[in-house]
């Protein structure tokens, strides 16, 4: 029986794959669980389109590491801004792809701030 994926299954396939199984193992396993769904050119249409917007999701999901105030710091350097590291703050820690604000404090009630755009090949970038 041939079965199209709806999820990531381990050692079976990955979303939006067409698959062979037996029957029961459709029936009794994928199915159920919604693990798969039936091939017809309307369920075809539908797994492309939601693999498109996994494939998208996981663009963005996570970097391999994340983005330290470290690394900030020397690209801030890079482009001749010299800042102490304890002075550079972060809301949140930067472990996606996206636009980031980083907070410079200058004096007591004095803040900068710079947006930094992480991009898909890891490079921090300020706007």
């Amino acid at each position: 029986m041939k079965v199209i994926l709806t999820a990531d299954v381990d050692k079976i396939g990955n979303l939006g794959d067409i698959i062979e199984v037996k029957k029961g193992f459709a029936r009794n396993f994928l199915l159920p669980r919604k693990y798969a769904v039936e091939v017809t050119d309307h369920n075809v249409t539908l797994m492309e389109n939601k693999k498109k917007k996994h494939q998208k999701q996981l663009e963005l999901e996570k970097l391999f590491g994340s983005v330290t105030i470290s690394e900030l710091e020397k690209e801030l350097k890079a482009l001749g801004i010299s800042v102490e590291k304890k002075k550079l703050h972060l809301d949140e820690p930067i472990k996606r792809l996206g636009n980031y604000t980083l907070k410079i404090k200058l004096f007591q009630d004095v803040e900068a701030e710079i947006k930094i755009a992480v991009l898909q090949d890891g490079d921090a970038s300020s706007e």
